[in-house]
């Protein structure tokens, strides 16, 4: 579920539901050409279906963080940012991206989503697996 279709009056009866926050991080630097750009959003698009499509009516997809120039300001930024969703009542952040260097490790983010080293999407049956092991509180 998109971040844009709760409603105000809906927040409070669907939150208890809805404690799964996706976090797309894109990791563009600026330099991208138009059609770069388009492949980059495209794979972030397969990588967050894994999620939000299989587990609609839990998790909530949040705007992406689209820029960044790849320094430690970056991460120390996405690592607010999880920690006031974690505080405005998620229970559970998964951050995605289509970069390898952008993970990192935090306990702010409960489980990274990724392209493996090869730049292959992971399987589907894998990320499943990981989603239902985090939420059961097992170590992936």
């Amino acid at each position: 579920m998109k971040f844009s279709e709760i409603e105000r009056e809906q927040w409070e009866e669907l939150q208890p539901y809805l404690d799964t926050c996706l976090l797309p991080l894109t990791g563009m630097d600026g330099s991208e050409q138009p059609y770069e750009a388009t492949e980059w959003l495209e794979k972030l698009r397969d990588l967050m279906d894994m999620i939000e499509i299989p587990f609609k009516g839990r998790v909530v997809t949040y705007p992406a963080c689209h820029y960044t120039s790849g320094d430690r300001q970056f991460a120390d930024m996405v690592v607010r940012l999880c920690e006031s969703l974690k505080a405005s009542g998620f229970k559970y952040v998964i951050a995605v991206t289509t970069r390898q260097e952008l993970v990192f490790d935090t306990e702010a983010i409960d489980m990274w989503l990724a392209p493996n080293a090869d730049l292959s999407l992971p399987a589907q049956t894998e990320v499943s697996g990981a989603v239902r092991s985090m939420w059961s509180g097992q170590a992936t």
